[in-house]
């Protein structure tokens, strides 16, 4: 497996003291790269109001996140899929109950270099050139020249639904270069022009080409109503019923104030 790139983000905020140190509680938060930038943005805001809260934040992947919950080793779980089977099962065992929280909803948009003259890629021309069927650009209305194919590694949320949705059972291309992050696949892409990937909504940006999929563009209301063919919730999962800081923080998430921060993210409000 190739070897993950963890972002680490670590806020730590003190309360002032009025003839002693202030209580401080905190919150350890694992997992998704593609939930990291709402969780960054939501603890600045949550920060302003709960000065006293420490936080520690990676983004390290989903499997990775729910791992550390299934441990013990974190309070939220942010994830870009839902918790598998087995994983909950494991769980179980170890007497953890993992409670998942959507948060937010986005689209998986395939990416490509903005000279690149494509538009739109069916789910089966997707799935074909993830599998290494197809690749040429000139069989899909573009140049001449080979396809890079990028994906993300096994480890991420975004790589399993792209597996569910697009690849429905047939194995990832090989040669395809694996990317430990939305990021990383935006900067791969953006300075290749025969290059393809796939990212969240939320990283979408002009150094890119996102493409439509079966002629339908990914933005928050075909998200929402799940018209565009990739889309997801994003989660937080909680170690049980959360409670504290944890619950506060959950709450914080789903008021209007933390949906604000989901769209502002670039992300998909629940509502």
């Amino acid at each position: 497996m190739k070897k993950l790139v963890s972002l680490l983000i670590l806020v730590v905020l003190f309360g002032m003291g009025f003839g002693g140190a202030a209580w401080a509680a905190g919150l350890t938060m694992k997992g998704s790269t593609t939930v990291l930038p709402i969780a960054q943005a939501a603890i600045e805001s949550y920060a302003q109001l709960y000065p006293n809260t420490e936080f520690s934040l990676t983004g390290e992947g989903s499997g990775n996140g729910i791992k550390a919950l299934i441990d013990g080793t974190c309070d939220i779980a942010n994830s870009s899929r839902f918790i598998k089977l087995e994983e909950a099962k494991l769980a179980f065992e170890k007497g953890a109950y993992p409670v998942p929280f959507g948060i937010a909803i986005d689209a998986i948009v395939p990416i490509i270099h903005p000279k690149n003259p494509v538009n739109n890629l069916t789910l089966q021309q997707l799935k074909d050139i993830y599998s290494g069927k197809i690749t040429n650009w000139e069989d899909v209305g573009g140049p001449d020249k080979r396809i890079a194919v990028i994906t993300r590694d096994t480890s991420s949320g975004t790589y399993e639904v792209w597996e569910e949705k697009v690849m429905k059972g047939e194995r990832i291309t090989p040669r395809a270069q694996v990317m430990a992050s939305n990021g990383a696949i935006v900067q791969a892409v953006s300075t290749n022009e025969l290059a393809i990937g796939y990212i969240g909504i939320g990283y979408l940006n002009s150094s890119v080409k996102g493409i439509t999929v079966e002629n339908i563009e990914a933005k928050p209301e075909t998200a929402r109503t799940g018209e565009f063919p990739i889309s997801r919730y994003l989660f937080m999962f909680t170690r049980g019923w959360p409670t504290g800081e944890t619950m506060r923080f959950i709450n914080f998430m789903l008021s209007d104030e933390g949906q604000r921060i989901v769209s502002e993210t670039g992300f998909v409000s629940i509502r």
